[in-house]
């Protein structure tokens, strides 16, 4: 049974940082693309970015690139999502997603996932 638990969201001031973590278990965690993506209120699922199995590799949406990091440690079955100068519009509650098959390739992975964290909460506010 796959299962995803996030870690370490929380409120934070604009232009401050938030590492989020991402324990996965019950799959082959290094042979999987992971994603982050995030819902903010009212508003629909969102794709913040991905990263292929090894973690050579990760693609970004446009409004995170710069800012936001997603890396990984297969020998500890982590995803994380490293975010500075946070601003009020990345306020969501955000996911850690697996890809839907091992053959999925990164940059190109979203929507394509069948199993999601439950979510961890980022404020920004001042």
């Amino acid at each position: 049974q796959v299962q995803l638990v996030g870690s370490g969201g929380g409120l934070v001031q604009p232009g401050g940082s938030l590492r989020l973590s991402c324990s996965a278990s019950g799959f082959t965690f290094k042979s999987y693309v992971m994603m982050w993506i995030r819902q903010a209120p009212g508003k629909g699922l969102e794709w913040v970015g991905d990263i292929n199995s090894g973690g050579g590799s990760t693609y970004y949406a446009d409004s995170m690139k710069g800012r936001f990091t997603i890396s990984r440690d297969n020998t500890a079955n982590t995803v994380y999502l490293q975010m500075n100068n946070l601003k009020p519009t990345d306020t969501a509650v955000y996911y850690c997603a697996k890809a839907a098959r091992s053959t999925v390739v990164a940059g190109v992975a979203w929507p394509n996932y069948d199993s999601r964290g439950q979510g961890t909460q980022v404020t920004v506010s001042s």
